[in-house]
């Protein structure tokens, strides 16, 4: 029997990915889902996917106020999907890996493909 494409990924990525979700994982798949259901932190993380920011700026480019941007930080922040750094009296972000930029890119693209009726592909 053939291996699927995506079983053949798995089994490269070595043991720290095993084919069984642990209620762990699910929880925390979950939890970084439901924070990008929604449009200020999808457009926080964009402005973070080249470039670290701080409060200020992130709030500009999401058109919100520095303590709304704020709050989603710290929901962000503590879901482990951006970090931030002390620079003086400002904290300055980023996005915390590969994976949640990623993840954001993958669905950002979806939506595209879904908005602008272009076939899906592998």
């Amino acid at each position: 029997m053939a291996k699927s494409p995506a079983r053949r990924s798995r089994e490269a990525s070595g043991p720290d990915h095993p084919d069984q979700l642990s209620a762990a994982q699910v929880e925390a798949a979950v939890l970084s889902f439901a924070l990008l259901a929604d449009a200020t932190r999808v457009r926080i993380l964009w402005a973070l996917r080249d470039e670290d920011l701080d409060v200020a700026s992130l709030a500009s480019i999401a058109g919100c106020r520095p303590t709304v941007a704020s709050q989603h930080l710290s929901k962000l922040r503590l879901a482990g999907l951006v970090a931030g750094t002390r620079d003086g009296r400002r904290i300055v972000y980023r996005i915390r890996g590969g994976h949640v930029r990623a993840l954001l890119t993958e669905a950002l693209f979806q939506a595209d493909h879904h908005l602008s009726g272009t076939p899906d592909h592998d």
